[in-house]
């Protein structure tokens, strides 16, 4: 999912609009928009399908007013539809409010027990009405008290931003799993996953929030709030090899320059005896450039990407991951023709995407397949809201390289390290390598294991 929010700034909706827009590879199930007008009136507008499709000229016009928020939808096997997309509004005697989140609570099961045996009664899956609830439980009429005091109950990887009448509250979880950036923008101010949302709206990015952070924007400016004393800088490295756009800095590090930097290093760790290097589009081609300037083989287009496709990894289910590859890729048979390819991707999840993009380029004539990707070995699922939740889903959680190699029919398989993979950042951040080499940053709780670390 993606977040963005807007405080002091004409026209919010529209503003909004464009900043989803920037960041819909976050998510394309659905989105929606909240705002409040200056009569303290909320207008919420959720919908299925992309940003472009839910909202049109006419719709933004109804929301008034200089602030709201807005997210887009990632589907996933258990929190998908329309009641779980998001922003949620709900009423209190402290004022009205909406809701929205990505990531995921890794003691929710735990704080649902609790607040149902208090008399809560849920509508959807999403940790963003849990939030609400633990809000609301408080009862104070200091919202910032009741909003830390909910914060200290959770646990997990996930960033919020809250919407009430005159005010927008900007949330990072404690480890800084989850990415969350502040900009400027005509006397206002922006809240965003990714810096490239910055961009396309004309705002100036100020800073990254801080993990534990509540950010506070009204009419006194920018205003600061610690939930927590425990910090860590442990973002999710997914988001530098996957999710973010590579015109994105997240904790002060370039996604581009990240993956370009760790595809010199998989050409270092895991040579290949090849003709030419071809990245998968898009996420695979920075690593791919990295990789030919570092290994001296020219860099070549050889997979063309249909633009009107969405991501395949953020399908909700497997059949439409795998019809998705199809309508996504097509082959340059000129150029891969007779060739030793040095394959590049950014990861392996399930090998499906990997095994089919094979097949493809084999077809349209390619002589070997080196298949190096720029992430190490997918081993553990990942419990903080990237969409791999069972260790039976993962290719390499249960084989070894040899192994894997056979499954996606390649003549050979290399992966960077961990190592490599931490130095890609040049000391800008930490980074949650928990997917690769099973070191959570929190205890697991509903899952039934501890953090290694």
């Amino acid at each position: 999912m993606s977040l963005f929010a807007v405080y002091g700034i004409q026209n919010a909706a529209q503003v909004i609009y464009f900043g989803l827009h920037a960041l819909q590879h976050r998510g394309q199930e659905g989105a929606g928009i909240a705002t409040f007008n200056q009569n303290g009136v909320c207008r919420t507008h959720r919908g299925l399908g992309l940003v472009s499709k839910i909202f049109d000229p006419e719709q933004l016009m109804l929301h008034e007013g200089i602030l709201g928020i807005g997210s887009t939808q990632y589907a996933n096997a258990s929190k998908g539809g329309f009641d779980n997309v998001q922003p949620l509004f709900f009423h209190h005697k402290s004022g009205d409010f909406a809701i929205a989140g990505e990531g995921n609570l890794v003691n929710s099961e735990q704080i649902l027990g609790y607040l149902e045996d208090k008399g809560c009664i849920f509508h959807t899956s999403t940790d963003s009405e849990i939030l609400a609830n633990l809000i609301k439980k408080e009862g104070r009429e200091d919202r910032i008290f009741n909003i830390i005091s909910a914060l200290n109950m959770m646990e997990g990887g996930f960033a919020f931003v809250i919407l009430t009448k005159n005010r927008i509250y900007a949330i990072r979880d404690k480890y800084g799993i989850k990415p969350l950036a502040l900009g400027k923008l005509n006397g206002g101010y922006v809240v965003a996953s990714e810096t490239c949302a910055f961009d396309l709206v004309g705002a100036e990015y100020i800073r990254d929030i801080e993990p534990g952070e509540v950010v506070s924007l009204d009419t006194h400016g920018v205003r600061s709030n610690r939930y927590s004393r425990f910090q860590k800088h442990k973002v999710c490295a997914m988001e530098y090899i996957y999710i973010a756009r590579p015109d994105s800095d997240i904790d002060g590090c370039n996604v581009h320059a990240y993956r370009k930097e760790t595809g010199k290093r998989l050409a270092r760790e895991c040579p290949a005896d090849a003709d030419i290097v071809v990245g998968v589009p898009d996420s695979g081609l920075s690593a791919a450039i990295g990789y030919a300037e570092e290994s001296g083989l020219p860099f070549e287009t050889g997979l063309i990407k249909n633009r009107y496709i969405a991501r395949t990894f953020i399908q909700p289910t497997q059949e439409m991951r795998e019809n998705a590859v199809q309508m996504k890729l097509s082959a340059v048979r000129s150029v891969v023709g007779g060739k030793r390819l040095v394959l590049v991707d950014d990861s392996i999840v399930r090998g499906t995407t990997c095994l089919k993009i094979v097949k493809l380029l084999r077809a349209a004539g390619a002589k070997e397949i080196h298949v190096r990707i720029a992430s190490p070995m997918m081993t553990h699922p990942c419990f903080y809201g990237v969409d791999t939740s069972t260790f039976e889903e993962l290719l390499c959680s249960r084989r070894g390289i040899e192994e894997a190699c056979r499954m996606i029919e390649a003549d050979s398989l290399g992966f960077v390290s961990c190592e490599a993979s931490v130095a890609s950042t040049a000391g800008c951040s930490e980074l949650c390598l928990a997917c690769f080499n099973g070191k959570y940053p929190t205890a697991l709780y509903q899952h039934g294991k501890d953090s290694e670390i």
